[in-house]
């Protein structure tokens, strides 16, 4: 599951409860609060959850940082961390992290190997001697080497919309995450192909990379939750539309005029109005929508022969219980 967490103080009761409920996994993400933070406290209350950021933001910070980041969170998890990293957009991390921005892909895929690079170095004592176009890492002394690590290297999972970042995770990374905004036919036309050509030139193969699909449900145990849960991912998906990165999904299903509508409104403050322009048909092909004991199958037809794991989005209702039916539902298949 995508655990949305505005306040830090429920993490340690919030984690515990996500496991009781049977998840099999728990992912933070960078938004108001740090997503690393929170893991490291459901690690002390939590005894098999797999524990991962989906994502942090991996240019606001440097590989040294995210080197060490990893590794003591897979420390401190016993083994069940996952260093799960996204871009952002250009605007954010030149204007609100300071960083710098240029060839977003290819940066990724150094990054991802000057993070393992420093791995080796601390696993294996080779001397540090990373060299690459954006990323420098040529000193390590035995004051700032934490020695090898007992839990192994923790995996790296990447995330992307566009071809060439989805390229990037077949071709680098140990797992993909899919952005909530897809569908199947997307899955299948945009998404699957540019894994395969980044696969194809690492010479692995689909075994090498665990797919998992961030998948958005729209569920209730009545009709007001069902509404509600609806109108919040219709406000969702309007926000998810002015990004250009996730235009292609939009053009797929005929609704890339939506973009520059969604773009004009949200310039002028016009948040409140944007969801209106987010259709029921349009909704419901990217979210899966349906009541507790349905969305299961729902989401089991979607994903076949696509995913290996799903986590499940129901982020603008946050309460974990609202899909604890749909977790019961995905291990009973």
């Amino acid at each position: 599951m995508t655990v949305p967490t505005e306040d830090p103080a429920v993490v340690p009761a919030l984690y515990r409860e996500l496991e009781a409920i049977g998840y099999d996994s728990a992912w933070s993400f960078e938004a108001r609060h740090d997503p690393f933070l929170p893991l490291a406290v459901a690690s002390q209350h939590t005894q098999r959850l797999r524990l991962g950021t989906a994502i942090a933001i991996a240019f606001a910070r440097t590989p040294m940082v995210l080197a060490n980041l990893g590794w003591d969170l897979q420390t401190i998890t016993g083994g069940r961390f996952v260093l799960g990293l996204g871009s952002q957009i250009r605007q954010h991390v030149v204007e609100r992290f300071g960083m710098p921005w240029s060839r977003p892909a290819a940066r990724m895929a150094e990054l991802v190997r000057a993070v393992r690079a420093i791995w080796s170095s601390w696993e294996d004592g080779t001397p540090l001697d990373f060299r690459g176009e954006f990323y420098r890492h040529t000193r390590m002394i035995p004051a700032f080497d934490p020695g090898p690590n007992r839990f192994g290297r923790p995996p790296i999972f990447t995330a992307g919309v566009g071809p060439h970042m989805t390229e990037v995770a077949g071709e680098v990374a140990d797992g993909f995450f899919v952005h909530p905004v897809n569908t199947r036919r997307s899955l299948q036309e945009l998404t699957l192909p540019a894994l395969d050509a980044g696969l194809a030139r690492s010479g692995r193969t689909r075994h090498d990379l665990e797919v998992v699909c961030v998948t958005i449900v729209v569920t209730g145990r009545d009709e007001e939750e069902l509404t509600r849960s609806r109108e919040a991912v219709r406000q969702q998906l309007a926000f998810y539309g002015t990004t250009p990165a996730y235009r292609p999904v939009f053009d797929l299903h005929d609704r890339g005029e939506l973009h520059p509508l969604l773009v004009g409104m949200a310039r002028d403050g016009r948040w409140d109005e944007m969801a209106a322009l987010i259709d029921d048909d349009f909704l419901e092909t990217v979210a899966v929508v349906g009541e507790p004991d349905a969305v299961a199958g729902l989401v089991r037809a979607r994903l076949a022969g696509i995913s290996d794991s799903v986590s499940l989005v129901n982020n603008r209702a946050p309460d974990p219980r609202h899909l604890a039916e749909v977790v019961a539902g995905l291990h009973a298949g």
